[in-house]
């Protein structure tokens, strides 16, 4: 966090308003999205539900917001980024509410729908604002950052969720996020200076960098679709990582410290990985991250619970690494005057998939086991490895 704020701090003003919302929505959106994985358990056990039907309920949320986000940007094109990004944070923090007070499994179904709907604006919205507040070589650096944010709300709600859970019921916890929702939501709405819709200096930016801008071909393509298996791999693993750590004797509390633990392995890999993108470049950095993503889901699952913990961190580098390489490629392959409506597929392709991925593999773990099943999910994100190999010729840092 001092990281951040240190970066943020020497920026010109209007940059540093750009980069504290896009993050702190960023930090919100990503932990309401994440601590799911702390209520689903409690969900399983309230509505006696099978493993398909867990899964099913993530995919409403993380599907109702994968469906939004091309929509969200083009209401962003009309009525402005900043006024969407804060309507939809507030829609969230409803959405939880509501799940808060839900008696029955259809009002939770419905409660999901509407925070997936409400966090859809987030992704395409915040990450545009970003690339239009910090043009040319300047953006991958900014996408990182912003990216990276993301994983602090990945650590600290799951956290914040198992820490409220041990001193109330469910559904006053639930309802403590949804008014934080609210409250980030007013904050966002009361911002000035933020950048708008059409704006001169964006048309300005896009001019100088469209000379940068590499032609892409089929290079958007195969890079959404490593996104799209990488997302998937990553919301199918934590989606039944507590179901598996379960297995192991982990109750309530152990789940909470488990995925803190890999989410902040996570956010060390947007930051590494980055990094290691620079130095690497994207086909090479792919490799080691999915090659050490497959490695670490296999040598957990015979693991017991305590090593299980030593490991876990080292999967979030992995897990989380390599989105933070594939973000930043999105300005090198797609010109300037595409690049809204590019995040908003790019993202949503990747939530999409990250949305059925949980209800494919729940099915696959009601037939086969948990265990079973994740060795699956280490297999399929291989798949990754010659799709990287293709998308070389694409890039100019490859």
């Amino acid at each position: 966090m001092s990281f951040i704020t240190a970066t943020i701090g020497r920026l010109a003003a209007p940059e540093r308003r750009t980069m504290a919302v896009a993050c702190g929505a960023h930090v919100l959106h990503d932990g309401y999205t994440d601590l799911l994985y702390v209520l689903l358990p409690l969900w399983q056990a309230q509505f006696g539900l099978d493993y398909a039907a867990v899964g099913l309920l993530r995919a409403l949320y993380v599907g109702a917001m994968a469906g939004f986000q091309i929509p969200a940007g083009a209401i962003a094109g009309r009525l402005g980024g900043p006024l969407v990004l804060g309507l939809g944070t507030a829609l969230a923090g409803v959405g939880y509410l509501i799940a808060g007070a839900s008696v029955g499994f259809p009002m939770l179904v419905g409660a999901l729908v509407i925070g997936g709907l409400g966090s859809g604006v987030q992704h395409p919205i915040s990450a545009h604002l970003v690339a239009q507040a910090f043009p040319g070589a300047r953006s991958r650096q900014a996408l990182a950052g912003y990216n990276f944010s993301g994983d602090l709300g990945k650590m600290a709600f799951p956290a914040a969720t198992a820490w409220l859970l041990t001193m109330m019921p469910w559904r006053a916890a639930t309802t403590v996020i949804g008014v934080v929702g609210l409250c980030a939501a007013a904050a966002i709405l009361a911002v000035r200076g933020l950048p708008g819709r059409d704006e001169a200096a964006e048309a300005a930016s896009d001019k100088a960098e469209a000379a940068e801008a590499a032609p892409s071909g089929r290079g958007f393509p195969l890079l959404l679709s490593i996104a799209m298996i990488d997302s998937a791999t990553r919301m199918g693993f934590l989606t039944f990582l507590p179901f598996l750590l379960k297995m192991k004797g982990a109750g309530l509390a152990e789940i909470g410290v488990a995925l803190t633990l890999i989410f902040t392995g996570g956010a060390c890999g947007k930051l590494a990985c980055g990094w290691l993108g620079q130095r690497l470049g994207v086909m090479r950095a792919t490799w080691v991250t999915e090659g050490m993503t497959a490695a670490g889901i296999l040598l957990l699952l015979p693991l017991p619970l305590v090593a299980a913990f030593a490991v876990l961190p080292l999967i979030g580098v992995a897990l989380n690494g390599t989105s933070s390489v594939l973000y930043g490629t999105v300005p090198e392959l797609v010109a300037p005057e595409r690049r809204q409506r590019a995040f908003s597929i790019f993202y949503t392709g990747g939530v999409g998939a990250g949305a059925l991925s949980p209800v494919i593999y729940g099915m696959i773990g009601d037939v086969l086991s948990v265990p079973r099943m994740m060795m699956l999910v280490a297999a399929v994100v291989l798949v990754t490895l010659p799709l990287s190999w293709l998308l070389r010729p694409y890039l100019r840092h490859n």
